[in-house]
């Protein structure tokens, strides 16, 4: 009657009758286990019976109803609405096994099957997990039942694409889609991995090839490191699956064997790498903060952990919205919570869904015309109000999509990343920034392992899931900035692309600056392209330690235990001078060219004169060995194995018209260990020093004081040097590991290892030319994290490596005594 349906819609048994069955009907943590053919049958032994058929779903918390007739509605029976389920056999025909459904207040649900089933069991069961009094005892029982039916199946092989096919793995898990997980067998093999649903929904089985997969990402899960979700693309946010694991160990099976398959592992790059490319743009803000999202766990097949993406824009009032005012654009370097008193006291924290940066509008409207509820002034909620500026929803994506990637927040964004990801997102920067949250939506917040009741166990993650979580912190010092080139403006293509503009000078106005900058990038682009031309055995016993090159007179300087010259025109050794019975570590050329500076292992630094083939003058700098020198304006930097870098002032006898040299002692740099290797940055405002025991320092010139200290490599410092822009400081160490550095933060970005350590190195601020311990030279893309190309070279350690202006012309010595040429083949 209409009092009963009246009572039935209100406890929502009924759904809307154009809505096919969807997991989503299902209750937060809630299992689909199987369906049924059966009858539902109102009225019966009536002569108005009505008989619908369809099918019944066995859930752990409910059953649902599916008539096959999409016009009726789907009718869902909470179980814990339930008094009985009776189960009968009848022995007429067409009646062979009927279940009586007895509801509290609403009547009995009866439901014909078409022949004998077992289902009754494991529902009886459900049925009385529904009535015990506490959560944790019903989601106990659940999950026995549920690990009881996975027990007893496994995987179907003839499911598999090959017959050929080599089984590697297979185990139980989840499928993890919004609000809903569904039960089943995870399989791999050399080809393909699988899933098999334990109720065959949505399908059979679910497979990706392996040859296409590109990205892989250990996710949390309910604060558990249960979750592994495998991406078939590269910049796309939604992946192909997300599988839950009911065990970590059987999740990192997994991801070791899809990861060994891959050659190329998107997921082994870094915050920090993603970080390198994002300041040089190489990728664009969009993409940058997809990739932070998804090494801070945020998936959008998990509600409670929803990528974010930043609220960007003030203005909505304006006809016109004008990307070059700050004032468009909300302060990033604050939650928006705190942009205001008012504000703050009501919203602590919001972000938007990156659907606001994306190319489908379709969220923005309500094409369903779906109920979804009154605003607080009683106005029924509709589809999103657009401001002024934007003409339709699409207009309005593509003008978010503009500001996202505008100079503005480009030159912003990090603030932003601070609060998100960064180091103000936990501790007292948080707090002094009104960007904290419940304590549970921390990472590490709670441990579930630890809860022995199982109650609270339940109701905290229920809570967990309800609420969302804050993302992953993946940075603990400041973000640095981007790099921001000259350029008109920044758009984004379809692809989320950064375009840069071309510059605004004319080609008229092209200075010998850009010519020579165009000619370094060219060469740059091509250094993989570098071919030996000539080579040269000049040192008898020992392995040639630096070079320098005496450009006038095409003079190549080498040194080991001595100092020798040679003559490139000549092709001959001219001279080899020696200073005292030890090694010699470096060597350099003062302007005017005609006097070379060595470094001694004898604690000396020694001056000669090439235009009157003599000593000028020594200067017994350190307490221990000499290993690098450095000059610029009559400044001489010089680092000791005595822990200690010296900066003097020297003034070259030629400039006295004296006999000899001028020196001072201005500053001293004082370390923990022997220095190894020390370098200046392009503007001689900044010195790098290494040590040996991987202490990466860099120091402020003017003042002589530290600005960062890093404990970068586990052994010797070998190199280190500034990007030309000054931006980055790359280093090599013993232990085969280049490591990136942001100069302005002090924060290390980035880490390449290779099979062998590096001795000595030159590079862009993109692409690093190495000298290897095997001998070979390798380039490496620095922003790719690997080497792209391998040129054999000495047949034992390169250790030292000169470059000209132009960066077309290499030079090497090795371990081989030999001195090798190479030139850029374009």
């Amino acid at each position: 009657n209409h009092s009963l349906k009246e009572k039935l819609q209100n406890s929502n048994l009924y759904v809307n009758s154009t809505q096919l069955f969807s997991l989503l009907l299902l209750n937060l943590e809630e299992y689909y286990f199987e369906q049924h053919t059966a009858n539902h049958i109102i009225k019966r032994d009536c002569k108005d019976e009505r008989k619908t058929r369809g099918s019944l779903k066995i859930c752990s918390k409910s059953i649902i109803f599916e008539p096959d007739e999409k016009l009726q509605p789907i009718i869902k029976i909470p179980l814990r609405d339930c008094i009985s389920i009776e189960a009968t056999e009848d022995d007429e025909a067409n009646n062979p096994f009927t279940w009586y459904v007895n509801l509290r207040g609403l009547g009995t649900y009866i439901f014909v099957f078409n022949k004998l089933n077992t289902c009754i069991s494991i529902t009886l069961s459900l049925n009385r997990a529904s009535h015990l009094d506490k959560l944790g005892d019903q989601a106990a029982m659940i999950t026995a039942i549920l690990q009881s039916r996975l027990a007893r199946t496994s995987f179907d092989k003839n499911r598999f694409q090959n017959i050929s096919e080599t089984l590697h793995m297979e185990c139980e898990a989840e499928m993890v889609t919004p609000l809903v997980t569904n039960p089943g067998h995870v399989c791999i093999t050399d080809a393909n991995l699988y899933f098999q649903p334990l109720n065959g929904y949505p399908k059979p089985v679910v497979h990706i090839t392996m040859h296409n997969v590109r990205r892989i990402y250990k996710r949390r899960h309910g604060l558990m490191p249960l979750g592994l979700e495998v991406f078939c693309t590269e910049n796309d946010l939604c992946s192909d699956i997300y599988l839950k694991f009911y065990n970590s160990q059987d999740r990192d099976e997994l991801y070791f064997h899809i990861a060994t398959y891959l050659e190329n592992h998107i997921t082994e790059q870094t915050a920090e790498s993603y970080m390198l490319q994002w300041q040089r743009g190489h990728i664009s803000n969009y993409q940058y903060l997809l990739h932070l999202n998804n090494l801070a766990d945020r998936s959008c097949n998990d509600l409670s952990q929803y990528p974010v993406f930043p609220w960007i824009i003030a203005d909505y009032s304006s006809l016109e919205l004008d990307l070059t005012r700050p004032e468009t654009f909300r302060d990033l370097s604050k939650p928006v919570g705190a942009l205001n008193k008012e504000r703050l006291e009501g919203l602590l924290v919001c972000g938007l869904i990156p659907e606001f940066y994306e190319n489908d509008s379709s969220f923005l409207v309500n094409s369903l015309k779906l109920d979804l509820g009154k605003r607080q002034g009683g106005k029924m909620v509709d589809n999103v109000e657009l401001p002024p500026w934007a003409s339709d929803p699409d207009d309005f994506l593509q003008k978010c999509q503009n500001a996202l990637e505008s100079q503005y927040v480009s030159e912003h964004l990090h603030e932003w990343i601070d609060l998100v990801f960064g180091y103000k997102q936990k501790g007292r920067e948080a707090i002094a920034a009104n960007n904290v949250f419940h304590p549970l939506t921390y990472e590490g917040g709670v441990d579930l392992n630890s809860i022995l009741d199982p109650n609270e166990k339940v109701a905290l993650l229920t809570q967990i899931l309800e609420f969302g979580q804050t993302p992953k912190q993946l940075f603990t010092t400041p973000h640095p900035q981007r790099i921001i080139p000259k350029f008109k403006s920044l758009s984004r293509t379809s692809s989320h692309n950064v375009s840069i503009a071309e510059s605004p000078v004319s080609p008229n106005e092209e200075s010998f600056e850009d010519l020579t900058e165009e000619s370094i990038t060219l060469a740059w682009n091509n250094i993989a392209k570098l071919k030996l031309y000539e080579q040269y055995k000049i040192h008898k016993d020992t392995a040639v330690q630096s070079c320098s090159v005496f450009v006038i007179t095409s003079l190549i300087f080498a040194l080991d235990s001595t100092l020798k010259m040679f003559s490139k025109e000549s092709k001959m050794l001219q001279r080899s001078v020696s200073f005292s019975n030890m090694a010699l570590s470096s060597c350099l050329i003062l302007p005017g060219d005609t006097t070379v500076i060595s470094s001694s292992w004898d604690n000396h630094i020694y001056f000669y004169s090439i235009a009157f083939g003599r000593l000028q003058d020594t200067l017994l700098g350190h307490d221990d060995a000499i290993s690098k020198i450095c000059w610029h304006d009559n400044r001489l930097y010089s680092a000791s194995w005595d822990s200690t870098v010296k900066v003097w002032h020297c003034v070259p006898a030629e400039v006295l018209s004296t006999k000899r040299h001028h020196f001072e002692l201005l500053a001293e740099l004082e370390h923990d260990v022997s220095v190894n290797t020390i370098n200046l940055n392009a503007a001689n405002a900044m010195l790098v020093s290494g040590t040996k025991e991987g202490t990466i320092s860099i120091w402020d010139i003017s003042t002589a004081t530290v600005l960062h200290q890093l404990a970068c490599h586990s052994g010797t410092v070998y190199d280190a040097a500034f990007s030309p822009d000054s931006r980055h400081l790359l280093s090599s160490g013993e232990d085969g590991c280049f490591k990136v550095i942001d100069v302005q933060t002090g924060m290390l970005i980035s880490s390449m290892v290779s099979e062998q350590p590096q001795r000595c190195f030159k590079w862009d601020g993109h692409t690093v030319l190495s000298g290897s311990q095997s001998g070979e030279l390798l380039v490496w893309d620095l922003l790719a994290g690997k080497v792209i190309e391998r040129i054999k070279g000495h047949t034992g350690a390169v250790t030292c490596m000169w470059m000209n202006e132009q960066c077309s012309s290499i030079i090497t010595g090795g371990e081989d005594r030999q001195i090798m040429f190479w030139k850029l083949q374009y």
